[in-house]
């Protein structure tokens, strides 16, 4: 879905990244059907384990047929899947046995339902996680993709600690409802693709050609016209990142960690400069007035579709 990636290469990133501060690492089942929590469990060999923190999923089923169909995916050899949401009890205590195994680790740091699973009670699937911290194998549990009233429903049968939602400068609707709420009741905004799935580098141009099964290639911020506006933005903010010797990348990374509510930026990395990178940008200082700059030239952009 992402394009795909070299073995060796994910490696590397992760044990770049770690070298260079990052100390959480999110993954889930889904990526790869267990291929990136494998990748990961033999990255982290040799790195004490208090030392970093892992974090996956649960509640996309692509073994099994039961709960809400999702989408279809492609597998790593290149077979059609079927892909469920579906967070039942059993479920859930065999998804994380399988994922403790492939990490090579007897716990996981923040264990997150990937989405809401419309079949099954919330609190069924609390109610097994609650299981796994009172028997050791998960600390903490988390939400991803709950909107504000999935997750105090969530709340009522487990401390949830999280909720990791999409955000970035072109997809911010958690602004309104979620970020008020999350801070206000010492709750995590973990916020994935702030980059845009990589719109927001830059580094795309019109009319390119996505390798088949990348989903990207359907979204609306990817067409033509959208990718000319979204560059021409990123242009106007260019003075600044030269001024820092900073990328574009880095410099959207470090706006979206300093907006209200945001308590970590997931972003990927295909490589080890890639990671390196993205680490750096927690070293970028921007003060208000350039913080401001850039969200006053962010509100003029208007996207299509």
């Amino acid at each position: 879905m992402w394009g795909g990636n070299e073995h060796g290469d994910s490696i590397n990133a992760i044990r770049a990244a770690y070298e260079h501060g990052v100390t959480s690492i999110d993954t889930a089942p889904i990526y790869g059907q267990g291929a990136s929590e494998q990748i990961i469990g033999e990255a982290i060999k040799g790195i004490p384990r208090d030392k970093i923190q892992i974090l996956t999923k649960y509640g996309l089923r692509w073994d099994l047929a039961k709960g809400q169909f999702y989408m279809k995916s492609i597998t790593n050899s290149g077979k059609e899947i079927d892909v469920y949401k579906y967070a039942g009890k059993e479920s859930i205590i065999e998804e994380c046995e399988r994922s403790l195994r492939l990490l090579n680790t007897d716990y996981i740091d923040l264990y997150q339902i990937h989405w809401p699973d419309p079949t099954t009670p919330i609190q069924e699937s609390m109610d097994a996680i609650d299981k796994l911290i009172q028997s050791g194998k998960v600390r903490y549990a988390g939400v991803s993709n709950f909107n504000l009233e999935q997750f105090k429903e969530a709340e009522k049968y487990v401390n949830i600690v999280s909720n990791q939602v999409s955000y970035s400068m072109i997809k911010c609707e958690i602004v309104n409802k979620l970020v008020p709420y999350m801070p206000e009741n010492n709750k995590s905004i973990l916020v994935y693709s702030p980059l845009g799935r990589g719109i927001l580098t830059g580094k795309f141009k019109p009319r390119h050609r996505f390798a088949k099964g990348d989903h990207r290639a359907n979204l609306p911020a990817y067409y033509d016209k959208n990718i000319l506006l979204i560059n021409d933005f990123l242009n106007k903010l260019r003075p600044l990142a030269d001024e820092k010797e900073a990328s574009i990348s880095q410099l959207v990374i470090r706006w979206t960690i300093e907006q209200p509510g945001i308590t970590v930026a997931l972003v990927g990395a295909r490589n080890a400069n890639q990671a390196i990178q993205n680490a750096v940008a927690m070293d970028l200082e921007l003060s208000e007035n350039e913080l401001l700059y850039i969200t006053n030239e962010l509100n003029k952009l208007k996207l299509e579709g």
